[in-house]
């Protein structure tokens, strides 16, 4: 399910660079910014995409607990790395419409949220 809006959020990120105005709204460290914002989601993809790549060359006919153990690592990985791109990208927009320093603040939040939802509940939910 998260795979999809990756590549969603890669295709936006690719068309914004080739967008009217692109070189005007940031400057040079924002446009570097935005190139590891896609390198990290670029990055997310691939490891999410990993364990189905891994089976069908590994053996398709059985899930072995290594398996399912190397999957979940993956995930959570690519989480990491999708959380950092989307607030990359949340910071450089942030930054256009509000502001450095509300765009720091506001992007370190956002990552704290995340970060929150995608780890620290599931870990309280399991105890």
């Amino acid at each position: 399910m998260v795979l999809p809006g990756m590549q969603a959020l890669f295709g936006f990120q690719l068309i914004a660079v080739f967008s009217p105005g692109f070189d005007e709204k940031l400057s040079v460290s924002g446009r570097q910014l935005h190139l590891v914002a896609i390198g990290l989601v670029v990055l997310a993809i691939g490891l999410i995409m990993t364990p189905a790549a891994y089976h069908r060359q590994t053996g398709t006919h059985r899930v072995s607990d290594e398996f399912l153990r190397l999957s979940s690592r993956l995930l959570l990985y690519s989480l990491v790395a999708l959380a950092l791109g989307l607030c990359l990208e949340f910071f450089l927009v942030a930054s256009i419409v509000a502001g450095r320093s509300l765009a720091l603040w506001s992007a370190s939040g956002l990552l704290l949220v995340l970060a929150a939802l995608w780890f620290v509940l599931p870990r309280l939910a399991r105890r």
